[in-house]
């Protein structure tokens, strides 16, 4: 049997959008974390990723994070690409670090923004928030001395309720969609760590999801355009907001 670094879990289970033997697309669902650390050493998608595909991730080994090249917040739903050779692993590093990757998010908010399209461009620091005596967790907010920070969002739909909103994040800072939204007074339902009280209690999660993400193939040099539909989770959420858009349903 083999050894591996992260422990498999079979119970872990996760969509398959697109694969070949470079690199997957999967489809992670909410409430996962995407790595192991304190608290989830073995209930994280990483885990339930060796557990179908072991031997690859621990040829990558540690040095290249057993294949992962970008994480998804725990509460966010949808697609994320996974290396499983070096050759993909350093080409999508390159290609995040040139910000040649797109990567497109639906977000469902308490209302639109004053303006219906845009680009949030406010420099975002990251800091520690103790959880408790022995925990903390990183937290992020908006600082003229942070790192620079750009999202570029258009809405897609609003009703007196609420606003459902696409957004694109050019870098990759922390919760970066989730505070730049929040400070255009767009503030993400389910959020419990930004905007006010109404907002984080107004969804049973957050309404976050992945749902597109494009890269040019770092070994073949195709594209690869993958999808993933509005979570059936979240459809319930936009048909009591009075938010009807049934095209977010296919794929």
């Amino acid at each position: 049997m083999a050894v591996y670094s992260i422990e498999p879990n079979p119970r872990i289970t996760f969509g398959v959008r697109y694969a070949d033997e470079h690199l997957l697309v999967v489809q992670k669902p909410p409430r996962l974390v995407t790595q192991p650390g304190v608290g989830h050493e073995h209930d994280t998608l990483l885990n339930g990723l060796f557990a179908v595909y072991g031997p690859a991730l621990q040829r990558l080994g540690r040095g290249r994070d057993f294949g992962l090249v970008h994480r998804l917040d725990r509460d966010t739903s949808g697609v994320l690409v996974v290396a499983l050779s070096a050759e993909a692993y350093d080409g999508l590093r390159a290609a995040f670090a040139g910000r040649r990757i797109r990567k497109f998010y639906w977000a469902v908010s308490h209302k639109a923004p004053r303006e219906q399209a845009g680009v949030i461009k406010r420099p975002i620091v990251e800091q520690e928030r103790r959880k408790s005596r022995y925990t903390s967790e990183k937290i992020a907010r908006l600082s003229p001395g942070g790192k620079p920070a750009v999202t570029a969002y258009r809405v897609l739909e609003s009703s007196a309720l609420a606003a459902l909103i696409e957004a694109r994040p050019v870098t990759g800072r922390l919760h970066q969609i989730r505070v730049h939204l929040d400070s255009v007074g767009a503030g993400i339902l389910g959020d419990r760590l930004y905007g006010p009280s109404r907002t984080s209690e107004a969804s049973h999660r957050l309404a976050l999801h992945a749902h597109r993400l494009v890269l040019d193939h770092p070994v073949t040099g195709e594209r690869v355009d993958v999808t993933s539909p509005f979570p059936k989770d979240l459809r319930g959420l936009l048909r009591r907001l009075d938010l009807h858009r049934p095209d977010l349903e296919s794929g």
